[in-house]
């Protein structure tokens, strides 16, 4: 009966993990570029329960054996073993901004922070004072380069992160047109957006404000070559790739695994008393 109270108390703080993760996900559903956290849970060993009292040991050619019969097993609790990122692809929302930039495909953006360089999905970026393209905390979006530093209406990104500068980009790479329809056909490249990706992605770490950073696990970030970066889309912003819907459906779905558990406590402690107030006490 006391491995019931274990068993049931793990479940229990299984479902708290679970509801911490949940509500994380339903509190970040407006945050552009924000990435759901999902939790993998591991039980612990079963045990096999034979028959006591039986002898069940019995004689063969090749030696001895247990023959008591097998009752079964039973559970002995869960343990959380994971909680990951999933990093499956957000809606894009328009903006009609400039500033605001989103990734289609697999990628981060790089940002230059007081830690060091950090990754993010969130490209709702803005115009600092000094005229860097900058996330809504101040940390300089990073092209190839270096920052980027550009002039509001006076610039244009194109598909594959190319920034160019007095013109918009064209479907022709040689020809750029201005917003008043003059065409130019000298072209000024400024830089081209430091978009990278990871070995294993799901093992980056979140830091906050849309921030993630490398780990042992995940490998350092790589420069994705041409062929293999995402598009790039601008005047737009990748929203969260969480369900409000689904993510309230799971939290129903913990609230009654989390009371399950709980009556599986309040019925072991029942069946104790009993054994102690009135078996015990009778023999």
């Amino acid at each position: 009966m006391i491995r019931g109270w274990y068993t049931g108390a793990s479940g229990m703080r299984a479902q708290q993990w679970r509801l911490d993760a949940i509500a994380n996900n339903l509190a970040n559903v407006d945050v552009d570029g924000y990435k759901k956290d999902i939790i993998a849970f591991k039980t612990f060993p079963e045990l096999l329960l034979r028959r006591a009292g039986d002898d069940g040991v019995i004689q063969n050619p090749f030696g001895s054996s247990d023959n008591a019969p097998i009752l079964g097993s039973i559970g002995t609790g869960v343990e959380l073993n994971e909680l990951y990122t999933s990093f499956t692809q957000g809606a894009l929302k328009e903006t009609q901004s400039d500033f605001d930039l989103a990734l289609d495909g697999k990628g981060f953006f790089t940002v230059q922070t007081p830690w060091g360089e950090r990754y993010t999905r969130n490209g709702s970026f803005h115009l600092g004072k000094e005229g860097y393209l900058e996330t809504k905390e101040g940390y300089p979006l990073l092209g190839e380069k270096g920052p980027i530093q550009v002039k509001a209406n006076n610039f244009q990104i194109d598909k594959t992160g190319r920034v160019w500068i007095n013109a918009a980009y064209t479907e022709d790479p040689n020809i750029m047109v201005s917003r008043e329809g003059n065409t130019w056909e000298e072209t000024t490249l400024l830089d081209t957006l430091k978009i990278v990706d990871f070995d294993i992605e799901r093992y980056i770490e979140k830091q906050g404000s849309s921030l993630y950073r490398s780990t042992d696990v995940s490998g350092e970030a790589q420069i994705l070559e041409e062929g293999r970066r995402p598009r790039v889309i601008q005047g737009f912003t990748e929203a969260a790739n969480v369900d409000p819907v689904i993510e309230m459906v799971q939290m129903i779905e913990v609230n009654r695994a989390y009371e399950a558990n709980q009556k599986v406590i309040q019925t072991e402690d029942s069946m104790l008393g009993t054994l102690i107030n009135q078996v015990v006490r009778l023999s």
